[in-house]
């Protein structure tokens, strides 16, 4: 499949966004806590993963703003051991890199106000005076250009290899644009976009989803490789 230019106001890097303009990083979908879910024997440490991932974005992008788009938390009902400890590295390492941080709570986020005391949201407008972002589980109230959101964790299948991938497209018939991040946790396997249409995703802004472009990062080079939208997609991968 042939990668195709498309031209966007931002910029993608490992599973988040940055927004010039705005000078934000945002990010969903960290589902602190998942790890001790699992039923792995030895599971991966996601609190470390997630902070020394984080770490590397905030030197890269120097961002004056960190947007974490809703599900900081996986559980819904508790807070597992560590998991306090790791939001507060998170939040250290934020500050100490001199950007503020702020939360716009997903439907995972039951329990944020235990262990982040911090600033929240449903909405955040950004500086662009073009940009929302919110986690995406629901129609947001405020109005924009374009709207950032997490929720439904897309991945894509490319010559039977499973990846993580971004979408962008149009979200209405308005033109109202939406971005649409993959998990930020290495342990999300991401919902498999490839055969989906508007009614099989959780969050109600993808109404079209045959427009929607996916792009995927190549871990390796850094590169970002934008491919045409869903609907054309279909019929080559």
């Amino acid at each position: 499949m042939t990668a195709v230019d498309v031209d966007v106001p931002f910029l993608l890097y490992d599973r988040a966004v940055f927004v010039p303009a705005a000078e934000t990083l945002v990010l969903a979908d960290t589902h602190l806590g998942k790890a001790a879910a699992s039923r792995v024997d030895v599971p991966l440490d996601d609190g470390t993963d997630t902070l020394e991932r984080l770490e590397g974005l905030l030197a890269d992008t120097e961002p004056a703003t960190v947007v974490i788009a809703g599900d900081l938390l996986h559980s819904f009902s508790r807070i597992p051991r560590g998991v306090e400890r790791d939001v507060d590295r998170l939040v250290d390492a934020v500050d100490g890199a001199g950007a503020d941080l702020l939360v716009t709570p997903g439907n995972h986020d039951t329990m944020l106000e235990t262990v982040f005391d911090g600033e929240t949201t449903a909405e955040y407008a950004l500086s662009d005076g073009e940009t929302v972002v919110c986690h995406g589980h629901a129609q947001p109230e405020a109005a924009a250009d374009r709207y950032i959101v997490g929720h439904d964790h897309p991945a894509i299948s490319i010559d039977g290899r499973k990846r993580p991938c971004f979408l962008y497209g149009p979200a209405t018939d308005d033109g109202t644009d939406v971005l649409l991040l993959p998990a930020f946790t290495s342990l999300a396997a991401g919902s498999t976009v490839n055969g989906k249409d508007g009614s099989d995703f959780q969050t109600p802004l993808v109404r079209n989803a045959d427009a929607f472009h996916p792009a995927v990062r190549d871990d390796s080079s850094g590169e970002v490789l934008w491919f045409p939208p869903l609907g054309a997609c279909r019929r080559l991968l």
